[in-house]
């Protein structure tokens, strides 16, 4: 049964794919404000739920960012290589457990207690993921390995130190133009971090 107040009615998925993740058409009916019932369509794509993390040293100013290589950007502007904060899906694990492993793998830091400062959709219009974005601070004693990701996952990642001041400025030239990464940045230089 239905909740009174639920916004949509009739809801039905249509399978489009399978194949990476899944891609379903929804018909449904929308509420609208005045009351009325609407029929509409949309496309979703399920990926899951995923994490991003900022490494940060406060005593150098710094921030740890990853370089790598993303069809959907090679797609628009024929290079694809795309500056990043660390992340990855959650795999049925907590976003505090997937974060640690995705920094350590990503960027070569062990990062033990990374902070958690906020949960976003990233693209509600059409993606289902909601990404749950932590900070953590690193130095020279956290470094396990030289990171650059898992090689049969496809994973060539390079790793990146960059001073906060040089991230920030990569925004406003438009070498950073990653969402989650700029959202990050903006957080740790308005909180005063580094």
């Amino acid at each position: 049964m239905q909740p009174q107040d639920d916004p949509i009615r009739n809801l039905e998925a249509h399978l489009l794919s399978d194949n990476w993740y899944t891609l379903n058409k929804y018909t449904f009916e929308l509420r609208r404000q005045d009351g009325s019932w609407q029929p509409q369509s949309r496309e979703a794509y399920d990926r899951g739920h995923g994490a991003t993390i900022l490494l940060y040293n406060r005593d150098k100013k710094t921030v740890v960012l990853t370089r790598q290589f993303r069809l959907p950007v090679y797609l628009h502007d024929k290079q694809g290589y795309l500056i990043e904060a660390a992340a990855g899906l959650l795999d049925n694990a907590s976003p505090e457990q997937r974060i640690i492993a995705e920094a350590e793998e990503e960027t070569g830091f062990h990062i033990a207690q990374p902070e958690k400062i906020f949960e976003a959709f990233m693209s509600p219009g059409s993606v289902t993921e909601k990404l749950y974005f932590f900070i953590a601070e690193y130095s020279e004693k956290d470094r396990s390995s030289a990171g650059g990701g898992i090689e049969a996952e496809g994973e060539d990642i390079e790793v990146l130190e960059w001073p906060l001041e040089k991230a920030l400025q990569a925004i406003r030239t438009g070498e950073i133009e990653d969402g989650k990464t700029i959202m990050l940045l903006q957080h740790l230089a308005l909180n005063k971090l580094c």
